[in-house]
């Protein structure tokens, strides 16, 4: 199979401002689509997934317990990849099969073609995994999305609800339950070398096998003609204002970094480390500016590789500025950089060709998929052999006289491979862009004066709306909230699906509002609305909590416990080289006093108009993230509080990471503390404000005096919105 005929990609791109400005037209841009496997005109795309890499599979070892019993199959897709699994690996088969959430770059939001787990099972939350086997269909998922996919897994599929007492990871589950002699397939363009190796070792203990396929991916059979097609959005160029660093500078250290570990070249394969590193952006995956790419920099310059249809003249332009290589499609804005542009198929054959010369490469086991390791491997094993016999007599021979012993002994394991042809380690790309320069940060101050402005307009609309009498749904809160969002200057789209859950919908951690299905708002309803924007400056990420009637005496306490939280980090102070598990408890400890909880982190990394979610930062119960809160970075701040079947709480705001300005400077160290970022008001009547200390009080009045000061003259003349936020700034 030739690469253009491998590493299929798509999206259905979304409408931008002019369709999101207007509510009526973005009711049917949000209608119900047609389930993924039904669309009658939808043609998958025709780049290719670079199988040719050739992945060997994993040797067997020692027995293991048989497979429990499971569900009698109704899923046609379940019968279909039944018999995909029968027909695996030219006939021999594979006793089971691993759709992770992930695609080839190992996106959290994949395009909608590589969303194969969600077709397969039908649960569409951003994270989970799903195992096909010869009798039983699983979904492991965390605990946001245990009851959205109660709600979405169909009578053939058993959820397993990951990191819970009797529930074995996935891992162990294939290795403990699968026959002796069991083969495990997996599609090695989705699953990370570190993902896969630490998979085929445990299989190999319980003597079971790995087999990475190599051909279509086996869920791609099942989807057929039906299949999403590929994303084809332009890209567009990320102002310098915003960027703070040219794309030449960007490679330049990148490059230094290279020479310190005396490796060649350096693989960039997450969307958002290319689309930071050449200051561009893109519409391929819905949400998130990014583009289907790779990116290599080596000590001579750097290369994209990128379906060239989507670079405009403009992204020529800057190109070609970086100091470029040019070609007929582009040319300028990377040229200055010395940044070459490539067709995206061309990336397997040149890291093939860079391992077969003996260059080091550079790869982060994390984020590398394991077919483009064991592509390096191979060539380089290749050049290796065919060295050998090249080579003296003598030195063919080695110790006994074998070519083969000779071959292995000189050139290390994976097949005759030179031991340190791949450097793995973890991206420096990543660190880079999780520390915000001067102007990033000015970016996102100046997103979320924006954003604090479009709030303050809809939630003014919103409590006049309700306290009229009207009834809204979910459906329509979204409508205008996205509507009073794409009114703003460079507002680009939503930076993730809003989540407008009211009553009993807000226990649904990632709910998403459906026509059709979704409930209604009035006087009576507690709500909770988690939402974003990407703007061309930056990126928010904003949660508020709201009662449109009287809360319960039940519903004011467990939001004060969560507010007490959100003050407890958002006033930490920490020395430097703290890492984010260490701060979790601050968050959680009024809660605990309660006996109450919430199942997921309490921060992520946010990303300046890029990704809502990025690390290597975050701040939760993940004990083994220890990469420190640095200087720079945003992170989010949100606590929650969830009862499932009544109702969800969280209250969160976005902060960057600042220097202390602390007395003393014990060990030498610098402090850290948070630099507020969200500007919108926390509903005053939702707060048992007997329960809070005085220095809680004076932190909400501190804040909402910050919120008035900076959104009240981007509401100049506007009356009722002043109105509004002055009373929802009082004092309490």
């Amino acid at each position: 199979m030739s690469l253009a005929s491998c590493l299929r990609l798509s999206l259905v791109q979304r409408s931008r401002a002019a369709l999101l400005a207007n509510p009526a037209t973005l009711r049917q841009a949000l209608a119900p689509k047609a389930p993924r496997g039904t669309a009658p005109n939808s043609k998958a795309g025709t780049v290719g997934r670079m199988q040719q890499a050739g992945v060997a599979s994993a040797a067997a070892g020692a027995a293991a317990p048989a497979a429990a019993a499971s569900k009698a199959p109704a899923d046609a897709k379940v019968a279909r990849m039944r018999e995909a699994l029968a027909a695996a690996d030219g006939g021999r088969g594979v006793q089971a099969f691993i759709v992770p959430s992930e695609d080839p770059h190992m996106s959290e939001y994949p395009p909608d073609c590589d969303a194969r787990r969600a077709f397969i099972s039908g649960f569409d939350g951003s994270a989970g995994t799903a195992v096909v086997t010869t009798d039983a269909a699983l979904l492991w998922t965390d605990g946001r999305y245990f009851l959205q996919a109660e709600q979405q897994l169909g009578p053939d599929w058993t959820l397993m609800r990951d990191s819970t007492p009797g529930v074995p990871p996935l891992q162990d589950w294939l290795a403990e339950s699968l026959p002796a002699g069991a083969r495990v397939g997996i599609d090695p363009w989705v699953h990370t070398v570190e993902a896969a190796e630490k998979l085929r070792r445990r299989l190999k203990a319980s003597g079971k096998t790995l087999v990475a396929l190599e051909g279509a991916n086996l869920v791609d059979g099942v989807w057929g003609a039906d299949r999403p097609a590929a994303p084809s959005a332009p890209l567009r160029v990320h102002a310098l204002e915003w960027a703070g660093q040219s794309v030449a500078d960007k490679i330049a250290g990148l490059q230094r970094q290279l020479a310190e570990e005396g490796a060649g070249a350096l693989l960039v394969t997450m969307l958002d480390e290319v689309a930071w590193l050449f200051n561009l952006r893109g519409g391929d995956v819905a949400y998130n500016p990014v583009f289907v790419s790779y990116g290599v920099v080596t000590g001579e310059g750097a290369t994209l590789y990128v379906d060239t249809q989507k670079v405009t003249p403009e992204v020529s332009a800057h190109l070609s500025e970086a100091g470029s290589w040019r070609c007929a499609v582009v040319s300028a804005h990377l040229s200055e950089a010395g940044v070459a542009v490539k067709e995206y198929t061309a990336l397997l054959g040149d890291v093939q060709a860079m391992a077969a010369a003996g260059t080091k490469i550079w790869l982060d086991p994390s984020r590398v998929s394991y077919a483009l390791k064991h592509a390096a491997l191979q060539a380089a094993a290749g050049a290796s052999a065919k060295a050998g016999a090249a080579g003296s007599r003598k030195r063919a021979r080695g110790a006994n006289g074998s070519p083969a012993a000779a071959a292995a002994e000189e050139s290390g394991p994976d097949g005759g491979a030179p031991a340190d042809i791949l450097l793995e380690k973890p991206s420096p790309v990543t660190l880079a862009k999780s520390v915000k320069n001067a102007a990033e940060l000015a970016g996102m101050r100046e997103a979320h004066l924006r954003d604090g402005a479009a709030l303050v307009r809809f939630l003014c609309w919103l409590e006049q709306t309700i306290a009229s009498g009207q009834t809204l749904t979910e459906v329509e809160i979204d409508e205008h909230l996205t509507a009073k969002r794409a009114a703003q200057p460079g507002f680009i789209e939503p930076s993730f699906p809003t989540i407008a859950g009211a009553g009993p919908n807000g226990a649904i951690i990632h709910y998403r509002a459906q026509p059709g299905t979704c409930r209604t708002v009035d006087a009576s309803t507690l709500l909770l609305l988690d939402s974003g924007a990407q703007f061309d400056c930056g990126t928010t990420d904003i949660t508020r909590t709201m009662h449109f009637g009287s809360p319960s005496a039940h519903q004011k306490a467990c939001f004060t416990a969560v507010l007490q939280g959100h003050i407890g980090l958002d006033t930490a102070v920490w020395p430097e080289g703290t890492p984010g598990c260490a701060l979790d408890t601050l968050a959680r400890t009024p809660l605990w006093a309660l006996g109450l909880n919430y199942r997921h982190g309490t921060g992520h990394g946010v990303g300046a108009a890029l990704n809502v979610h990025e690390g290597p930062q975050s701040i939760s119960t993940r004990y083994w993230v220890t990469q420190p809160l640095l200087e720079h970075m945003v992170c989010s701040n949100e606590p929650g509080y969830y009862e499932d079947g009544a109702f969800g709480i969280r209250i969160e705001n976005l902060f960057a990471v600042v220097e202390a300005n602390t007395e003393f400077r014990y060990g030498g160290l610098s402090y850290l503390s948070c630099e507020r970022l969200t500007l919108c008001p926390i509903q005053k009547k939702m707060i048992a404000k007997e329960v809070l200390s005085q220095k809680e009080i004076a932190w909400v009045d501190a804040y909402h005096k910050q919120v008035w000061e900076a959104l009240s003259p981007r509401l100049a003349g506007e009356e009722e919105e002043l109105a509004w936020l002055r009373e929802a700034t009082a004092p309490l």
